[in-house]
């Protein structure tokens, strides 16, 4: 883990939460929704790494694809063939395992919670890489279901949201805490290349988000925005550098607000090559947002551009950049600065991460987002960090911009900002 600045403890094995509320240290269940798919795949992989004692569901449509995971990840892990649409079939899937991780994808235009409400039905411990905000919030409201039955549950915890709301808690803890000052600004900035080697999910994704009005609070005010509007451009420090970066309607952004009080909030994404900005920008400005709010005209879209994207991501890459700013009322900025060369594999140890924290008691019965301390606990937020910066060649937190910024600006005397 290159880069990394702030102390961090040692990495413990998972233990159990049981199903008859023992919580000893030995082998958990996780069954993962999803688990041929990208995001699932990479899941599994890094859960197999970081604790070699899970037993390891993958679940999904794709026997070989599944078969063939599972084969990688040795004797603890097994495939099982599931379609999270019959509820009788999740619910038995569900009975044997301690967490279920839900990666299916994706998760715009989803009217209901179904992995959610099995998991309360049969008291499993539950987490989602949910990134839309509407089902987010929709999965908030299963709060009072999920303490009734014991179960703790996790919504938005990717890599962003999720590794990054985390980044914005600590943030603003520290400047609370050691700086006694208030927050007034919070920006979220990322950047992929290319697809980030997650393939039609995250393009799926895009395109969907251009059909929401972009959410964002200016001093406490809720404002609505065009998708793929106010373009920034932000330096992302070494090896990846100055990229432009657009509104889109993300999650962390109301819950960050809401739960981090702060007034000021917005959240940006950009891309690469520039043209694949440039062809967000086009539809954003010549298609009718009602085209990209009909899924199923966006999968056909997608399956019509996808070959074209895969070729352009063998020649860009699929490096991935978070950069979260806050800035406080006594003039202070600080900022945490997250970056890896593949998307691919960074995702499943920022969600293997928060499995982690789960299965080792870090979170109260209910349903929560990254960012709420009943959801992952204060102290337990930097091993969640070290754990999801696994193999990151860039990861730091609590510095000023000018430290990390490719070409930090100087105002005079040896002074830079």
């Amino acid at each position: 883990m290159a880069g990394a600045s702030i102390p961090l403890p040692s990495p413990s094995l998972a233990s159990t939460i049981s199903k008859e509320g023992t919580n000893k240290p030995t082998s958990s269940r996780v069954l993962v929704l999803g688990g041929t798919g990208r995001v699932g795949g990479s899941t599994a992989t890094a859960l197999s790494k970081l604790c070699p004692s899970l037993q390891i569901q993958v679940a999904g449509r794709n026997r070989e694809k599944g078969a063939a995971l599972v084969s990688k990840l040795g004797e603890k892990s097994e495939f099982v063939e599931l379609d999270i649409n019959n509820r009788i079939l999740l619910e038995r899937a569900l009975d044997d395992v301690d967490l279920v991780v839900h990666t299916a994808g994706p998760f715009q235009r989803q009217e209901k919670c179904t992995v959610l409400e099995a998991a309360i039905s049969t008291k499993t411990a539950y987490i989602d890489v949910c990134d839309d905000t509407e089902y987010s919030w929709r999965a908030k409201g299963f709060h009072n279901e999920a303490v009734a039955a014991g179960i703790p549950a996790i919504t938005t915890a990717g890599i962003y949201p999720g590794v990054s709301n985390v980044m914005a808690a600590e943030l603003v803890h520290a400047a609370r805490r050691k700086d006694e000052a208030e927050p007034e600004r919070l920006r979220f900035f990322y950047y992929t290349a290319g697809s980030g080697g997650a393939g039609p999910t995250i393009l799926t994704t895009s395109l969907l988000l251009l059909g929401e009005d972009v959410i964002a609070y200016n001093k406490g005010e809720k404002v609505k925005l065009k998708p793929y509007s106010g373009a920034l451009s932000i330096d992302f420090g070494k090896g990846v550098r100055t990229k432009d970066v657009y509104l889109l309607n993300l999650p962390e952004v109301k819950s960050a607000h809401e739960i981090l009080k702060v007034p000021t909030v917005s959240a940006r994404f950009g891309t690469a090559p520039f043209f694949w900005n440039w062809g967000m920008l086009a539809f954003a400005k010549f298609f009718p947002m009602e085209t990209f709010r009909d899924k199923n005209k966006v999968l056909q879209l997608v399956q019509l551009i996808d070959p074209l994207v895969r070729v352009v991501d063998g020649i860009a890459g699929e490096s991935v950049s978070m950069r979260v700013d806050l800035e406080c009322t006594n003039g202070k900025t600080t900022i945490g600065l997250f970056t890896h060369k593949k998307l691919s594999v960074s995702v499943g140890y920022a969600t293997a991460a928060f499995v982690l924290a789960v299965l080792e008691g870090s979170t109260q019965p209910g349903v929560w987002f990254p960012e709420e301390p009943e959801g992952i606990a204060i102290e337990a937020r930097k091993l969640l960090l070290q754990r999801a910066a696994e193999g990151t060649s860039n990861f730091v937190m609590y510095k000023p911009p000018w430290m990390v910024e490719t070409d930090p600006k100087e105002v005079g005397l040896g002074i830079y900002v």
